[in-house]
């Protein structure tokens, strides 16, 4: 029984090469890929999915990692998994973007604290909605989708040299676009009625010129939006469905170019 270079280097590719495709994809991945999750889990997790998903595959072509031809290779697995994250990064952000909206809408925009996923000062009501929806996305089993995903792209983004077409490209960054068009939509109902109560505010104004309105219209600001808050937040149920269809469909649509 004799086992040649290239037998090796097949073997070896099968399971470094997604390897890498999944460790690309959980540095932007949402939920795993915050700064409260240790790299070393990280790294653990991808070997175990790596593991589990590599025997079901084809042999790839037998490529020495340490060779041009390799790194290339290793480029386009990075690129592949770090464009996979971003999609549902770009899911997560929709939520920040209405959190942004409804701050700034309540006055409430100076209100900031730490975001633990990503080390910066992000608006109280953006952690908010970002906390709801991590809770609601692990409800949904988004992190087995998010598997699922990165794992049948090695149907549809077979490995080789070649990176996404310019239809795919463009489709990622159109999907780009949806966070802030799904941002707007969560945070409408707030900034609406947030609007006719600042309208209210210059009609009494108007009135009563004694009045001192500033004293008076931000408690009633603040009340009027932790009101319209508490009725949007069943709302944040099917903007995530829609955004993780879209998310689906966006995957499902990758092509790489030709060679």
């Amino acid at each position: 029984m004799t086992f040649s270079y290239d037998e090796f280097l097949q073997l070896l590719g099968l399971y470094f090469w997604p390897f890498v495709r999944i460790s690309g994809m959980l540095l932007m991945v949402p939920v795993f890929s915050g700064e409260y999750v240790p790299v070393r889990v990280r790294l653990m997790l991808a070997v175990f999915i790596t593991l589990a998903v590599a025997p079901a595959m084809n042999l790839p072509p037998p490529v020495s990692p340490f060779t041009l031809h390799g790194v290339m290779l290793i480029v386009q697995q990075v690129g592949i998994g770090v464009a996979i994250g971003l999609v549902f990064a770009v899911v997560f952000q929709a939520f920040i973007v209405a959190g942004h909206l409804a701050s700034m809408a309540m006055g409430l925009a100076m209100a900031s604290m730490v975001d633990p996923a990503t080390g910066v000062n992000t608006p109280i009501i953006g952690r908010y909605f970002t906390i709801m929806a991590t809770l609601l996305f692990l409800l949904l089993n988004g992190h087995v989708f998010v598997f699922q995903a990165v794992v049948s792209s090695f149907e549809t983004l077979p490995i080789g040299t070649t990176f996404f077409n310019q239809d795919s490209l463009k489709l990622l960054y159109e999907f780009g676009s949806q966070m802030f068009t799904y941002g707007v939509a969560i945070a409408l109902p707030l900034v609406t009625a947030l609007l006719l109560v600042n309208i209210s505010f210059g009609v009494i104004s108007r009135a009563a010129p004694a009045m001192n309105i500033f004293a008076v219209g931000f408690p009633i600001t603040l009340m009027a939006g932790m009101v319209m808050l508490i009725l949007i937040t069943p709302l944040l149920l099917p903007n995530l469905q829609h955004l993780i269809h879209a998310s689906d469909q966006v995957l499902s649509q990758l092509r790489l170019s030709q060679p």
